[in-house]
């Protein structure tokens, strides 16, 4: 079957990585809310600008007169809280690390986690084997100290997704054939798929999800403890409970669960969490991917699905099991989309889908304990145009009660944020019965307002963004920071004075300051930290401070860590030779002071990968971070990679990894 996922053989071949990132820059917001874009624009537009019309010297206030400057000369130069080297930004196969530090290879793709795991056979993959071995994508990384030790503890991993061209032998091959172009015939190379078995897609499931396993540092160095009593693999048939206010609703019952109660597994988790009582978060991401067939423009469930792409038709699942198929099986796709919560110290512990936190395409879930004793949890939804949450638990935490905590995020208040000229910002309440979240207007309870989160939002007019990713509170300032990615589809029409951009490829950082270090504020305040970009050139008007060099700025900010000293640190999405001649990697930012927005280079990924993670120890003597579909760029297949890395074996097929980063001779990170 000459098929990619769906795709037909007239259709262009591109890689799921290549698709997921097309579907997050789609935009299903139809809603006429203001965007940020237009924010921004009100709010900058007489600082930035003269006259209303584009000025070129306030443009080259943007400009960094140091920007093609070396490492070195600009350090005397930036007053920066950072002290380490800044490497050369480029493209290559392997990773690159700041002079002094190490950079080992944690654990990858189809290493074991258990004692009895099976050795890693890429030829002879199953999903049983890969059950119990590390799942594939790792992208959100966290840490939970043991013993009180920030040199013992569990590191937890999401999954995100599968790409079944670099991950099966024989399965994808390049082929060529002649096309017409321009009136002429040319001979183009494509990339082909095999057929999709049940066993191969088992395989997929078995290799989502996450990981949860015991590490410990050993002689400076980390490495796995493989009989940790911990240690556990999540996949897509892991039994979940679902709790909160839209648990049992019938939007959440099917035929294999007439409770509405109990779902199996979790999908496409992206970033997530570490909460203060020892849980690990995972967010609920490009779900509708997953889902295939087709729903009646009539059926009751077509609108809240539309607005959140789905059914996506991204993968072959629906082919083999009917509860992928909204066709015929509507409900099951209500029942992803949340964030799950995990008790790691429990290896016999079902996790938990909390619907009180909202459902839509979560993009992390960081939590911080507020000075009143409530947990603030801060999440973005990952597309084109939508926006910003945070949730306050009604109950409080107990340091001395961890059994207390385990059920704080099924009571609270889901709030949405609406970002305004004047520089404020208003956390409007997700909460049946209040304003337009009634029953004339489709939302008939609490359940409904989550259960159709989009759509509740879209009526209390909250703000369009560009892709919100990673939230962030930071607990030493009282800020939280936003990454927000790009957005491609900004029309030339739609350049203003302040926006100088028409496809906003790079995208911005807010920051958020809450009221009196107030976390559970409903009124905050907003500033935009970075405009990202190359700032050598004009029309690009990034905004990184005069002291970043020609290897500091960076695009597409995606998520994103806060170290025990407050100093925020980014990793980025979307970087590339052509686009940026540079792959994705950390940078580490300034964000007070003299210094404030100054970037430097910390680490780079190998060609063809993303950054996720990024994660401290709680001494910020190591830096986990992981390295996420490294070698899938251009027309790569298991057989032809971008990179071998990080085996560089021919026989060996290109593994995503997580790294531990610590400084030679000991000592803090940066």
């Amino acid at each position: 079957m000459d098929k990619h996922l769906g795709q037909t053989e007239e259709t262009e071949f591109k890689t799921l990585t290549e698709r997921r990132e097309e579907l997050e820059d789609v935009g299903h917001n139809c809603s006429a809310n203001p965007t940020m874009g237009d924010i921004i624009h009100r709010r900058f537009s007489r600082r930035s600008f003269i006259g209303g019309s584009l000025a070129v010297a306030a443009i080259s206030t943007t400009v960094s007169p140091l920007a093609l400057l070396t490492a070195e000369e600009a350090r005397a130069e930036d007053g920066s809280r950072f002290d380490f080297t800044e490497i050369e930004a480029g493209v290559d196969e392997k990773h690159q690390v700041a002079e002094g530090y190490d950079a080992d290879v944690l654990l990858r793709w189809g290493d074991k986690i258990f004692a009895d795991s099976p050795e890693f056979d890429p030829k002879n993959q199953t999903a049983a084997a890969q059950e119990k071995l590390f799942g594939y994508n790792n992208d959100y990384v966290g840490f939970i100290p043991l013993d009180g030790s920030a040199d013992h503890g569990l590191l937890v991993v999401n999954h995100e997704y599968t790409n079944a061209e670099l991950m099966f032998p024989a399965f994808a091959s390049v082929v060529k054939e002649k096309v017409t172009k321009d009136g002429k015939e040319v001979e183009e190379e494509k990339v082909v798929l095999g057929e999709y078995s049940k066993e191969l897609v088992d395989i997929e499931m078995a290799a989502h999800g996450g990981t949860i396993i015991e590490i410990r540092k050993v002689d400076g160095k980390w490495q796995p403890v493989l009989d940790g009593k911990n240690n556990r693999r999540i996949t897509v048939n892991t039994e979940m409970q679902i709790t909160g206010p839209a648990a049992g609703h019938d939007r959440l019952k099917t035929p294999s669960d007439p409770t509405g109660k109990k779902v199996f597994g979790t999908l496409n988790n992206c970033a997530g969490g570490v909460t203060a009582w020892g849980t690990y978060m995972m967010a609920e991401e490009n779900f509708n991917g997953y889902f295939g067939g087709e729903i009646a423009e009539n059926h009751p469930e077509y609108k809240q699905l539309k607005r959140l792409g789905a059914p996506g038709g991204q993968y072959e699942w629906a082919s083999f099991y009917d509860r992928f198929d909204v066709s015929k099986e509507p409900n099951e796709a209500n029942r992803f989309g949340w964030i799950v919560e995990v008790d790691a110290l429990d290896p016999t512990s079902v996790p938990k889908k909390r619907t009180a936190l909202g459902r839509f395409k979560h993009e992390g879930c960081e939590s911080i304990v507020n000075k009143d004793g409530r947990v603030v949890l801060y999440s973005g939804d990952d597309e084109r145009y939508d926006y910003v949450y945070k949730f306050v638990t009604k109950g409080t935490f107990n340091p001395d009660d961890r059994a207390a905590n385990m059920d704080l995020f099924d009571e609270g208040t889901l709030y949405v944020a609406k970002f305004d000229e004047d520089g404020s910002v208003t956390w409007m309440p997700l909460t049946h019965g209040e304003g337009p979240l009634t029953e004339a207007n489709g939302f008939a309870s609490q359940a409904d307002v989550l259960i159709n989160t989009r759509l509740a939002s879209d009526a209390l007019g909250a703000t369009k963004m560009d892709r919100p990713e990673d939230v962030q509170p930071n607990p030493k300032t009282g800020k939280v920071y936003v990454m927000l990615t790009n957005n491609t589809k900004r029309k030339a029409e739609e350049v203003d004075a302040a926006n100088p951009r028409a496809k906003n490829a790079f995208g911005h950082i807010v920051e958020i300051t809450e009221t009196d270090g107030d976390f559970a504020s409903l009124k905050s305040r907003w500033d935009v930290l970075l405009k990202c970009g190359d700032p050598s050139v004009a029309e690009v008007g990034a905004s990184f401070s005069t002291a970043t060099t020609k290897n500091g700025w960076f695009g597409m900010p995606d998520n994103c860590a806060i170290d025990t000293d407050g100093r925020l640190w980014v990793s980025t999405d979307g970087n590339n030779e052509k686009d940026t001649g540079r792959t994705d990697g950390i940078w580490a930012i300034d964000t007070d002071g003299a210094a404030r927005g100054t970037s430097k280079l910390f680490f780079r990924v190998p060609v063809g990968a993303e950054m996720c993670g990024p994660c401290f120890n709680p001494t910020s003597d190591t830096f986990f971070l992981a390295v996420q579909h490294p070698g899938d760029a251009g027309l790569a297949t298991y057989e032809t990679p971008a990179t071998r890395w990080p085996d560089f074996q021919d026989d060996m097929p290109v593994r995503p990894a997580v790294v531990a980063v610590t400084k030679q001779g000991g000592g803090r990170i940066g």
